[in-house]
């Protein structure tokens, strides 16, 4: 028999209960993607309110938001008080939508999208067969899944410029832009970093490069540096922009394969001048046992994309040396965000 008194290190629990809590965790990402779906956290942001009052303006059931919010209560997510009076805690502050470091787009894809939770229930089929579950469920890869869906575009874009915003930061506080004069953000989406960076850094010229059905988002982000900023539209697979001494990417490469991560790679190398930098923003996984967000992340690279994945500094240094770069440091800038810097060997 197991000794069920067998305690966990880490959190001073039994094993079995440590266990158990992994186990169910599903519920609780339901349970979070309520509460963010719903605005609770926006709603609580001047103050307390009962759960009444909470589902009078969400239009629920009364009794069954509360159960909702006494569950994510126990979780150090929102506080209950007497007579069912919830406020926030400083966890539940990250579901508000209006702060720059939210997670409530987060919380909303992956709790509430089907395009998104529906792979992971048939995440045994990327086991047995090394393919994207993504695929197997849709008939198609996720890209142009989310190009011919655009209320799921829409909520991916949204998901993706939060946890942009929540890196930018860091990665600005962290590494150091200025010896850099022209920075050319390889898939740069909206923006949203470059113009983090082009804040920062008032001498510095940014060319956002990414699809053209992505960069007309841009102008809100960039139009604030428009006598300091280029955009380019077209496919980093044929070419990139000229013009730049450092070229960055923040979780592009980790949405690909070795080969054709590596041939984003040798565009890049093809402009850049001697001994240009390489900026490729991604995590890096530890040692084997290490605790690591981008273990997990991995997971959905597998069944998400066709041969994505996370990769150690090994693996980097592999990947950049096949492209003509040399590795020369890894800047840690957040929670799921290395700088990892080459130059053109």
């Amino acid at each position: 028999m197991i000794a069920t008194t067998t305690q966990n290190p880490t959190t001073s629990l039994p094993l079995p209960e440590t266990l158990m809590q992994m186990i169910t965790g599903g519920w609780v990402s339901q349970a979070i993607y309520v509460a963010a779906k719903l605005g609770i956290a926006d709603l609580l942001k001047d103050g307390s309110k009962s759960s009444e009052e909470l589902a009078t303006l969400t239009n629920v059931d009364a009794n069954s938001l509360y159960r909702i919010l006494r569950a994510l209560s126990s979780l150090g997510i929102f506080s209950e008080g007497d007579n069912r009076y919830f406020e926030l805690t400083p966890m539940a502050e990250y579901l508000r939508s209006d702060i720059p470091e939210s997670l409530n787009a987060v919380a909303v894809m992956m709790g509430g999208e089907p395009w998104h939770w529906q792979p992971w229930g048939d995440i045994l089929y990327s086991v047995k067969t090394g393919k994207p579950a993504f695929d197997h469920v849709f008939k198609m890869s996720v890209f142009p899944y989310l190009g011919e869906n655009p209320e799921a575009a829409a909520i991916f874009d949204s998901c993706m410029t939060s946890l942009t915003t929540r890196d930018s930061v860091e990665i600005v506080a962290n590494y150091d832009f200025s010896s850099i004069h022209t920075l050319v953000d390889v898939g740069g989406g909206h923006g949203k970093l470059l113009a983090y960076i082009l804040e920062s850094n008032p001498n510095l010229q940014g060319i956002l490069y990414d699809l053209p059905a992505v960069v007309v988002g841009a102008s809100p982000h960039l139009d604030k540096f428009s006598n300091r900023t280029s955009i380019v539209s077209g496919s980093f697979f044929e070419s990139v922009p000229n013009g730049g001494d450092a070229y960055i990417m923040k979780h592009i490469i980790h949405d690909w394969d070795d080969e054709k991560a590596t041939s984003i790679l040798k565009n890049c190398h093809q402009v850049m001048p001697a001994n240009g930098k390489l900026l490729v923003v991604e995590d890096v996984l530890p040692p084997a046992n290490q605790p690591s967000m981008g273990k997990l992340l991995d997971l959905e690279m597998l069944l998400m994309t066709n041969g994505g994945r996370e990769r150690t500094e090994t693996e980097f240094n592999e990947l950049f040396a096949a492209a003509g770069f040399k590795l020369t440091r890894i800047v840690p800038s957040g929670m799921a965000a290395n700088v990892i810097e080459g130059v053109k060997a």
